[in-house]
């Protein structure tokens, strides 16, 4: 007996190359979407929350995804120096920016030839609604290694105490990298971050970035829809290998836990250790994360950005294709925007 998939037109299709970085996955959604209307990137996000939001519940949500699932949609560009437009979704919505995302969705337009390695000194140029992003690529013995450089990247509050449901008082930073993260030293509140104590991350990201929610008023100096708190960073000093500069855990949306060490909190990151510890440009950092995967970091410039100190930060890593896939949605399926059982 054989089936043939051809036999399923009548239904309604939807493509994706899903691929991951350094252990985080990202469904990127190649065909099935209608048009996305809007000037702007910030606009045409806005557009999928109003409109499409049905079709990320369905993309992302089980039985197609799974509550740590993470997506991105390919879109014309809005600037005149970008390749294309790109926008982030996950279970609770849609984020600002994703280095992760960046790093595979640049990986996969390469490997399927949609575009070339761009020459020494040029860049792939992504429009995110957190801005512009600059993307390198190239290939070290048959392995393609991709870099970007993020939007400015700086520090929102230092050193800011908090008390929290069932851990106590904690002191916390606030960073941007194109979303903002309180970043939480896991070592000072006796916090493992390894995967067995995968529930108890959970509980206690999310609680952290409710009392700091509810204690601190975040506002972009430019876009009020970047005005929110996305996740929280644990950091540790415990790394598998002595190179390693830390490792992050982040639990960010409604309780996602980022398999990467977060492309976005690393950036952040460089804006918290060039005030903290001094680090200077050009100097290059490991960050290991919860599963091993690694992401390296070097700070490229400072600058002001909006009246602000602020670095640019160039974040590498590595990402892999996992699969094509062609999903369907029968119009009398009982779940057709899925559902979440942990």
């Amino acid at each position: 007996m054989q089936f043939n998939a051809n036999n399923l037109n009548h239904y309604k299709s939807y493509t994706t190359i899903d691929a991951h970085t350094e252990g985080e996955p990202l469904r990127i959604i190649s065909e099935g979407y209608p048009e996305i209307i809007g000037k702007t990137m910030l606009e045409k996000r806005q557009y999928l929350l109003e409109n499409l939001d049905h079709l990320r519940q369905l993309l992302m949500f089980e039985p197609r995804g799974h509550a740590d699932m993470y997506g991105a949609l390919i879109t014309e560009p809005c600037s005149h120096d970008a390749d294309f437009g790109i926008l982030f979704m996950h279970n609770e919505g849609y984020s600002s920016m994703c280095g992760h995302g960046i790093i595979a969705a640049v990986t996969a337009a390469i490997e399927t030839q949609a575009l070339n390695i761009p020459k020494s000194g040029n860049y792939i140029g992504i429009d995110s609604p957190a801005g512009l992003i600059k993307a390198y690529a190239s290939r070290d013995n048959s392995k393609l290694k991709v870099s970007f450089d993020n939007v400015p990247s700086f520090v929102e509050a230092l050193d800011q105490q908090v008390m929290v449901e069932d851990i106590g008082q904690v002191t916390y930073d606030i960073a941007f990298g194109g979303a903002y993260y309180a970043f939480v030293d896991a070592d000072e509140l006796e916090i493992d971050c390894t995967p067995d104590n995968l529930q108890a991350l959970i509980n206690a990201g999310r609680a952290i970035k409710k009392a700091v929610m509810q204690s601190v008023e975040i506002n972009h100096p430019e876009e009020k829809a970047l005005s929110f708190l996305y996740g929280t960073i644990f950091t540790s000093k415990k790394t598998d290998k002595p190179s390693s500069h830390s490792r992050h855990v982040c639990v960010f949306a409604d309780g996602e836990v980022d398999r990467s060490p977060t492309g976005t909190g690393v950036s952040a990151r460089a804006a918290l250790l060039s005030l903290k510890e001094n680090l200077k440009e050009q100097t290059s950092i490991d960050i290991e994360s919860i599963v091993g995967g690694k992401m390296s970091f070097s700070i490229q410039q400072k600058c002001t950005y909006q009246g602000i100190d602020a670095v640019i930060p160039r974040v590498s890593g590595t990402a892999f294709i996992t699969g094509v896939h062609q999903f369907v949605l029968d119009d009398k399926d009982i779940f057709p925007k899925g559902f979440f059982l942990r």
